[in-house]
């Protein structure tokens, strides 16, 4: 099976959900008319795209109706997509790796699938050719360190770790140094995903930071915060709060497959203007893959 034919899918609970909805609507409206822009703004609400941004896609459907003088079912739809489109593709989704090395800083709250995330990442980039070094810099939560080395075994990709309870700086600093000795192409840099002490985690993440300007400093960097579809609305909150205590490049969207809230990724991009670099739709290392606004758009309307 194809990306894309995991992606229709893994995506068909969210399909379900707005296109479904949209069928719903059309089938009652024969018109295209206030009143039905107004049932196609709660269908977009009701998805999980999030009030404000299904106030502008509306908005801006309501202007290109007006220009293009569209008058059916499907012209309409086709046009909501092209407007959803626009918002996702707010930058390019292929990530920064101009330098060799380049470093991946991964962050994300406890829960969304970081470790996992990165085990398919680096698996992807190893596909590509690309030699990667993983650093086990969440070194704070039970278990992390274990799980990250499995992730690394699957993706054939190198591991750097210390003992539980070591600063995280250090481990970084250990896994930038095996970086250069062995001439690898990427680090990535697994952390600790404690919101809740959003002091701490932001001491912890300025840290790992300085480490990697002063060590890396010419470096290609990418700051990829991963969420879970799952959480809808809360996933916005969360890109919220990460924004305040690092700079994010891109969005990494998991278990899209067990979700009909994939329209939740509408809304993050149209609220942060940071793009969706990839996302995962099934729990094997290759159901991960770089993000393609298209086909996002093809597989749920």
């Amino acid at each position: 099976m194809g990306f894309f034919d995991k992606l229709k899918q893994g995506l068909g609970k969210t399909k379900s959900s707005i296109d479904d909805k949209l069928n719903n609507v059309f089938s009652v409206f024969r018109k295209v008319d206030e009143e039905l822009l107004d049932e196609l703004e709660e269908v977009l609400v009701m998805s999980d795209i999030g009030v404000e941004t299904s106030v502008k896609i509306i908005d801006e459907l309501r202007i290109k109706i007006k220009k293009e003088k569209i008058q059916n079912e499907e012209d309409v739809k086709n046009a909501l997509k092209s407007i959803m489109k626009d918002i996702l593709d707010v930058a390019e989704p292929k990530l920064n790796l101009e330098t060799t090395p380049s470093v991946i800083l991964v962050v994300g709250v406890n829960g969304v699938g970081k470790t996992t995330s990165i085990g398919k990442i680096a698996n992807n980039l190893v596909k590509k050719g690309k030699k990667v070094v993983v650093a086990a810099a969440d070194t704070f939560r039970a278990a992390a360190v274990e799980q990250l080395e499995i992730w690394a075994e699957r993706s054939r990709s190198i591991i750097v770790k210390k003992d539980e309870g070591t600063d995280p700086a250090a481990v970084v600093f250990d896994a930038i140094k095996k970086t250069k000795e062995i001439g690898a192409d990427v680090l990535i840099v697994d952390t600790a995903g404690r919101l809740h002490n959003k002091k701490y985690l932001m001491d912890e993440l300025y840290k790992i930071n300085k480490v990697i300007e002063k060590e890396m400093e010419s470096a290609s960097k990418e700051t990829l915060l991963v969420l879970d579809a799952e959480t809808g609305q809360n996933a916005i909150s969360q890109v919220k709060a990460f924004k305040e205590t690092t700079d994010i490049t891109g969005l990494v969207l998991t278990k899209l497959d067990g979700t009909a809230k994939g329209g939740v990724v509408i809304g993050i991009v149209s609220e942060n203007k940071i793009p969706i670099k990839f996302i995962g739709v099934g729990e094997k290392i290759d159901d991960m893959e770089v993000f393609d606004s298209e086909e996002f758009l093809n597989a749920i309307i």
